[in-house]
């Protein structure tokens, strides 16, 4: 997996005519490979052909134009500016955003799979713009997944790039490769977490976190 490329200056004030006082901007963009479109439309053309259905026929012919479109929307991340400012009021409690809606696709089976992130980190010198938690759980869920891998991107990003005292991320989905197939499980959630820094140093502050997000002790419900 590619790490984040970071582009334009760390998360310090900007200066210069127009750069609001006191922001500090992270251009934040998420290289990934070249799709080839057309080639994914033959692609799809012949998985209907092996499948034993017709891509020509009357339903299916504008299929695999708008299957390829899709899977080129959905592994396209975002690009945003990661914006921070100054903790001038010295706040030292969680920070914590609930519900963040999560969707990705399984990298085993091209299925999505979909839930809520709960993401909390402790300040340092500088505090983050609310939205961004969200964008950066988007960032990673863009892409071929699993959902330990992401639990771990987005906490592992967050302590890189924001430097606070510690972060806590957890992650609540259904798959539909369980739901739909296999064992076919409709409803069953899998949770993950990752925590970084005080919240996986200290117990007390681990516990507060995992309350806060609605998991309860550890992680669980």
């Amino acid at each position: 997996m590619t790490a984040p490329e970071q582009v334009g200056p760390a998360p310090a004030p900007r200066t210069g005519p127009g750069a609001p006082a006191g922001h500090g901007r992270l251009r934040v963009v998420h290289p990934r490979p070249a799709m080839d479109l057309p080639a994914a439309e033959r692609a799809v053309a012949d998985l209907l052909r092996a499948l034993g259905r017709d891509p020509a026929s009357v339903h299916l012919a504008d299929t695999p134009r708008r299957v390829a479109d899709a899977y080129a929307e959905l592994l396209t991340g975002p690009q945003f500016d990661l914006t921070t400012f100054p903790n001038d009021e010295g706040y030292d409690e969680l920070v914590l955003a609930r519900d963040i809606p999560v969707q990705s696709l399984c990298e085993h089976h091209l299925l999505p799979f979909r839930g809520v992130a709960h993401v909390a980190y402790l300040p340092g010198s500088r505090i983050l713009g609310l939205s961004k938690l969200a964008r950066v759980v988007e960032l990673f869920a863009r892409d071929l997944q699993v959902q330990e891998r992401l639990t771990q991107q987005v906490a592992g990003w967050l302590q890189d790039n924001l430097a606070p005292r510690g972060v806590g991320v957890v992650i609540e989905a259904e798959h539909l490769c369980m739901s739909l197939r296999g064992v076919r499980a409709p409803g069953s959630r899998t949770l993950t977490s990752a925590l970084r820094g005080v919240l996986r140093e200290d117990a007390r502050t681990r516990q507060e976190f995992f309350a806060l997000a609605g998991t309860g002790r550890d992680g669980l419900r």
